[in-house]
């Protein structure tokens, strides 16, 4: 019988984009209590990539720890796969991504590094991640956009926003404000964040995608 797979996603990378890279079954960001019905229905990969933060609805490591243990492979990154693949890898779990090894490594810690605030019909992102904007400013110190010590304001300043506030639109016009980037730095900047965005969680989401057919074809 062919192996089957279920992929949980939406939020850093749209079914509709996801389904050129893999047929299967692509249901929303993952919640907690919804791995043991596929369980049940036999799947052999479970693909997660997107999930619901910060309440008790978020999946829980004893499910995933059940569906591997059922002998289902379990890969994850991107988002909430990146974080619960950090804390799992012992246990079994396939971890991707270079999201992933920041979680593993302790580079980063909080689930707000990658939580977004959502459409709720479309599961689309409407704020931007974090770990985006921190790879994005990197990218524009590198093209000499900004200083080393506006880099580090401006991160900063990221880091301290409200997950769902955060927007390149306003992280330069607030970094203006507060006297970190100099004005007329501001539309080319914010140029930059927007046409060059680094979209990592984007870029780990094809990996897990990836990992996921090759394990289909090695099944």
């Amino acid at each position: 019988m062919k192996t089957k797979a279920v992929i949980f996603a939406g939020s850093s990378i749209s079914h509709e984009e996801a389904k050129k890279i893999l047929k299967g079954n692509y249901q929303p960001p993952v919640k907690r209590f919804q791995l043991q019905k596929f369980i049940q229905k036999g799947y052999g990969v479970i693909g997660i990539i997107d999930g619901i933060f910060f309440d008790r609805a978020a999946v829980g490591h004893r499910e995933i720890i059940a569906a591997m243990d059922a002998g289902i492979k379990v890969v994850g990154g991107s988002s909430m796969g990146a974080l619960r693949a950090s804390e799992l890898d012992a246990h079994g779990m396939i971890g991707v991504g270079k999201i992933y090894g920041w979680y593993r490594d302790g580079v980063i810690e909080s689930d707000d590094e990658v939580a977004v605030s959502t459409n709720p019909d479309t599961f689309e992102s409407i704020s931007v991640p974090l770990v985006n904007m921190r790879e994005t400013l990197k990218a524009a110190l590198a093209a000499g956009l900004v200083t080393g010590e506006e880099h580090d304001s401006l991160l900063e300043l990221a880091i301290n926003t409200y997950y769902p506030d955060r927007s390149y639109l306003g992280l330069v016009k607030e970094g203006i404000k507060k006297g970190l980037v100099p004005e007329e730095k501001g539309d080319t900047l914010l140029e930059f964040c927007k046409n060059e965005e680094v979209d990592v969680k984007r870029e780990d989401a094809i990996l897990v995608l990836e990992t996921v057919k090759k394990l289909l074809e090695e099944a």
